[in-house]
């Protein structure tokens, strides 16, 4: 376990900048890919585009969980109206709801209180995965995913729709199931782990590509107070 943290630093416009940052490029690469894009299926670059937008679909709701923990902005408005804005991007997520959830994760990690959690030691991938989404995902989401996606085709290619809208939201919602809840919480834990959480290899680059560093998933409960762009310095202090 860390035998030293980061310590904290005020946020200043980072954590802005930051989130600025994933939307506008996911903003942009979205239209583009929608509006003008014209895909040859049978050539490597429209699945490696998808990929693309599933990775900053991921960066929409990372952000969205760091304003959950207050670390966007100092200024609670800005950081709880940054928060509403990623979390309703990806499929219509509620932050307000999802905000008192996480909460009781971090609360109850491992628990039968933890929203998050489905036996970890004995349930499958797909059984938790299950779980887990009936605890997350509402009708009203669903609705008005159907609603948009029957909008979106009137004006623009069906095709389109479905590879870089849709298909990309739910990818990044399996990569961060994956990655940040089933990974790190399966199995049993030792009893000097206060979290019930692990964290993946030390390796920079793809703990940025998989789940923008959230796979030092010990780190982030250990210190949440540290937004996802800091995570790999606590990662680093990690003491084995």
């Amino acid at each position: 376990m860390p035998a030293q943290r980061v310590r904290p630093t005020p946020l200043g416009y980072k954590g802005v900048g930051m989130a600025v940052l994933i939307l506008v490029a996911w903003a942009a690469l979205l239209t583009y890919l929608l509006a003008f894009y014209q895909p040859n299926w049978r050539t490597p670059g429209p699945y490696l585009l998808a990929l693309g937008q599933m990775h900053l679909y991921t960066g929409l709701f990372i952000t969205a969980h760091d304003a959950m923990h207050g670390v966007v902005s100092a200024n609670k408005r800005l950081n709880n109206f940054i928060g509403t804005l990623t979390a309703g991007l990806f499929a219509f997520n509620w932050f307000p709801g999802m905000l008192a959830k996480h909460h009781a994760h971090h609360r109850h990690v491992a628990t039968e209180h933890d929203p998050d959690f489905h036996d970890g030691q004995h349930t499958s991938f797909l059984l938790w995965f299950v779980r887990f989404a009936w605890n997350y995902v509402t009708l009203a989401q669903v609705a008005l995913m159907a609603l948009t996606y029957n909008v979106l085709k009137l004006f623009l290619p069906q095709a389109n729709v479905i590879a870089f809208w849709m298909v990309p939201a739910v990818l990044a919602t399996l990569q961060l199931f994956y990655f940040g809840t089933y990974l790190p919480h399966r199995g049993e834990h030792q009893p000097d782990n206060p979290h019930k959480s692990r964290s993946q290899f030390r390796h920079h680059v793809w703990a940025f590509l998989s789940c923008y560093f959230f796979g030092y998933h010990y780190e982030h409960h250990d210190q949440p107070y540290l937004p996802w762009w800091r995570l790999w310095r606590a990662k680093e202090l990690v003491q084995r």
